[in-house]
């Protein structure tokens, strides 16, 4: 299938690993220009390097915390005046510290949400004038299963995530009153997924990732990439009439809330 998205302009946060490498290498290889940001300069360098060896767009790279809303306005700047655009925004961020309800307090939770939330808002907020002028967007918010059922353990991340799925709505409905739609908003819910920061959290628990597995119903971890050819289908041009959706890409394990 041609997900039409040769010659876009793509904008991956915190892609540097994990999901949101996964979701930058599967652009790229679609043929998006493809830009992502990161705190760690080695990180950055070789995700970078790995993008510009498969993809077949062109490649950019910024040294960006997403907490810090500003620097976000200024990449999404930086991105249009190099490539154009941007036509896709992937708003991922770093899963929250783990622990439950009791360890952590307010400024705990504030700075969950700055990071977690007002990222995401700051972000679409910068890109969607762009889009706006382009008569293209898709605006992908990366979230976890936590956005619809709670995870033991994971209080911080049990109470941003809704959130974001709370905003993504919002902005669906405001778009569609504009008569904008062809700019389309959706949530990737991930489950656990095999990444190293899923993997060293399964360390700290009984039965490891193993353990984790007994409660998925395909009995396996989810695959970066598997979350990565969700988010580009969701940025393509097929997926134009899919909006407002929250995609879990966990093997089931929201089944009882579908």
């Amino acid at each position: 299938m041609d997900l039409g998205l040769r010659g876009r302009v793509a904008m991956v946060a915190a892609g540097t690993s994990g999901i949101g490498l996964a979701i930058a290498r599967r652009l790229a290889a679609e043929g998006a220009a493809v830009s992502v940001c990161g705190r760690s300069a080695d990180r950055l360098r070789e995700a970078v390097a790995l993008l510009e060896k498969e993809s077949e767009g062109p490649v950019h790279g910024a040294a960006v915390d997403v907490a810090d809303h500003a620097a976000v306005a200024e990449w999404v700047g930086e991105v249009a005046d190099r490539f154009g655009g941007p036509h896709v925004v992937v708003a991922n961020a770093g899963s929250p510290a783990e622990g439950g309800a009791d360890l952590f307090g307010v400024p705990d939770y504030r700075t969950a949400v700055e990071a977690n939330l007002f990222s995401a808002i700051a972000l679409s907020r910068a890109a969607l004038p762009h889009m706006r002028e382009a008569g293209y967007g898709r605006v992908l918010f990366v979230t976890s299963l936590a956005a619809k059922q709670p995870i033991p353990g994971l209080a911080l991340s049990n109470t941003v995530r809704p959130a974001v799925v709370g905003y993504a709505k919002s902005l669906v409905h405001e778009l569609a009153a504009a008569g904008e739609g062809a700019v389309t908003v959706n949530v990737i819910a991930p489950g656990m997924t095999r990444t190293p920061t899923l993997q060293a959290w399964a360390e700290q628990l009984d039965g490891g990732v193993a353990g984790l597995c007994e409660d998925i119903p395909i009995g396996r971890l989810a695959e970066p990439e598997e979350v990565g050819a969700a988010a580009a289908f969701l940025a393509s041009v097929p997926a134009g009439s899919i909006t407002g959706t929250v995609l879990p890409v966990d093997g089931g394990a929201t089944r009882g809330l579908l």
